[in-house]
């Protein structure tokens, strides 16, 4: 499991409200994004559907899934590195095939148990499910689940040292994923430190708000990080990741 993640966020793909750009251009920026975190030293990368927001709760549509495999697809035969999928907001299966057919590594699973009051409306996690599609199209893909998940609301246990105890025992993920409660924020270094207790043997990953000022004191009590806003300028998800700004962060974790 890579320990430092970096984020690529799509632009807005075809067929989603804000699409613009053509494949080509899409491609670009996303291998353009894919290039310098592997420059700077990031040892992961997590590819997601970021540019399509409004997001639905359920199955992303097949142009969506087509458009993220050729790109993700691309990202994994340049780069060498390990790669994730997301599928916002909580397509698991989708991001299973795509994981499939292009040999990415993990997958981030926004809610894998339990219930979720987001601004899609009601997501309900499906460990079973989802744990089945695994076995039967990439065993070996690591699932990345986060608890409490962030622009949401956990419905049906809120205290998020037991949410973890769920998703990572009863749900089966690789991995938790503690975040802030939107992006870009930070999360609560109390939570944090609550949920590596509650899940020792698990690997625990930052999801949000990481900078290069606080990156070294917070893994010194997790096991990794994934990190956006703090690579793009004024932290504009929406921009090139910075190379210089990458460079710190990596930095930073190193010192």
């Amino acid at each position: 499991m890579p320990k430092l993640i970096g984020m690529v966020h799509l632009p807005a793909l075809p067929g989603s409200p804000g699409s613009a750009l053509n494949m080509e251009d899409i491609f670009r920026h996303a291998m353009d994004d894919a290039q310098t975190l592997k420059a700077a030293g990031f040892d992961g990368i997590m590819v997601e559907n970021f540019g399509d927001a409004p997001f639905t709760r359920g199955a992303i549509a097949p142009e969506t899934v087509a458009a993220m495999a050729v790109v993700i697809r691309e990202i994994c035969k340049e780069t060498k590195l390990p790669i994730g999928v997301n599928c916002l907001r909580n397509d698991a299966r989708s991001a299973l095939g795509i994981a499939a057919a292009v040999g990415a590594s993990f997958i981030r699973v926004n809610v894998l148990t339990g219930v979720a009051a987001t601004d899609q409306g009601m997501i309900e996690g499906d460990a079973h499910k989802t744990l089945r599609d695994r076995a039967a199209l990439c065993p070996n893909v690591r699932i990345l689940a986060d608890v409490h998940v962030k622009h949401a609301i956990c419905v049906n246990q809120p205290d998020i040292a037991l949410a973890a105890e769920e998703t990572a025992y009863r749900g089966q993920a690789d991995a938790i994923i503690v975040s802030g409660s939107t992006t870009g924020r930070a999360a609560d270094v109390d939570e944090l430190v609550r949920v590596k207790e509650a899940v020792s043997d698990k690997p625990v990953f930052i999801g949000s708000g990481a900078t290069k000022e606080t990156i070294a004191t917070l893994l010194s009590k997790v096991d990794g990080a994934i990190v956006g806003s703090a690579l793009k300028p004024d932290g504009d998800i929406s921009r090139p990741i910075d190379r210089a700004l990458a460079d710190e962060f990596v930095a930073a974790v190193k010192r």
